[in-house]
């Protein structure tokens, strides 16, 4: 029971995305409308708690689960396009995370999906993890704005509707302003198996979001399902970083930088993000990265 309620939650909760742009909207009214949020956030990207340009919100629905996240980047547009343009590229973003136990390219044509295989925050082999199909493509793609998107119509345990997408657009010639955030659907055995693990081996956990102040002004953090959705959204945003910071560096040094980018940057937010010590996770993602290297 304890390692079905394990990978359920590590498959439900291990993943980001934004909402969904339509289809009918074009990539020059998406820039627009991201422009604007930017302009709506700038005081609280100045001002975040996070100590970084960063903006983090969710929510929560009887069936579904849904985070964004804001970032205004240091790195330019053109730059942070073409890092984060391709199906392989976003394998080496996923590993990062605790859960993500190996991913790589796969579809009915080249770079047109994702298997990624969801696991424990533990070394645990491959076979063991569950595995999720993700559609991946660029959604919108110009000068001055992209998006990219993955859909999962299914995952296990009655969940549903995974969806991973990222925009961004330029906002000056060094810097970047990035929008990542995640939705899912669940059925209520979903829900109820989550609730379970959350009030157990999860009970002491809790996300960023300040539901309010006790009487000595100590914050109270949101916890239960939104609490662990924005503890994962925060893992993925931090993971794009370590990954954009590294691509400039020798290709052989690159896999190095971004893992002990990554655990650093959440150790910052120990709080939240803490699970493991440094060397339990290098030693196990360097064995992880391998593998996912010689499958390729």
């Amino acid at each position: 029971m304890h390692r079905w309620l394990f990978l359920l939650i590590a498959t439900c909760l291990a993943f980001v995305c934004v909402d969904v742009v339509s289809a009918q909207d074009s990539a020059s009214d998406s820039a627009a409308a991201l422009h604007a949020k930017y302009t709506a956030l700038r005081a609280d990207l100045n001002q975040s708690a996070f100590d970084r340009p960063l903006h983090l919100e969710s929510a929560e629905t009887p069936d579904e689960l849904s985070g964004d996240v804001h970032a205004l980047i240091s790195y330019p547009f053109p730059a942070v396009r073409a890092a984060l343009n391709g199906a392989q590229r976003w394998c080496d973003i996923l590993i990062l995370h605790l859960n993500i136990k190996g991913c790589r390219a796969a579809g009915p044509a080249p770079e047109t999906g994702l298997r990624v295989y969801v696991g424990r925050k533990f070394d645990e082999p491959l076979k063991a993890a569950h595995k999720v199909e993700f559609d991946y493509r660029v959604a919108a793609e110009a000068p001055d704005y992209f998006r990219l998107v993955l859909n999962a119509g299914q995952g296990p345990f009655g969940t549903r509707n995974y969806r991973i997408v990222l925009e961004a657009v330029p906002v000056d010639r060094e810097r970047t302003f990035l929008h990542l955030s995640y939705a899912y659907g669940y059925g209520v055995s979903a829900k109820i198996a989550m609730q379970t693990y959350l009030r157990t081996f999860g009970s002491q956990k809790v996300g960023f979001t300040v539901t309010e102040r006790r009487a000595d002004g100590q914050p109270v953090r949101v916890d239960g399902l939104r609490g662990a959705l924005e503890r994962n959204v925060m893992r993925y945003y931090l993971a794009i970083d370590a990954y954009l910071a590294a691509s400039t560096s020798p290709p052989q040094e690159q896999l190095e930088e971004r893992l002990r980018d990554w655990f650093e940057s959440t150790e910052r937010y120990a709080l939240q993000l803490h699970e493991v010590d440094q060397n339990e996770y290098l030693e196990m993602k360097r064995r992880e990265c391998a593998l996912q290297a010689s499958q390729r």
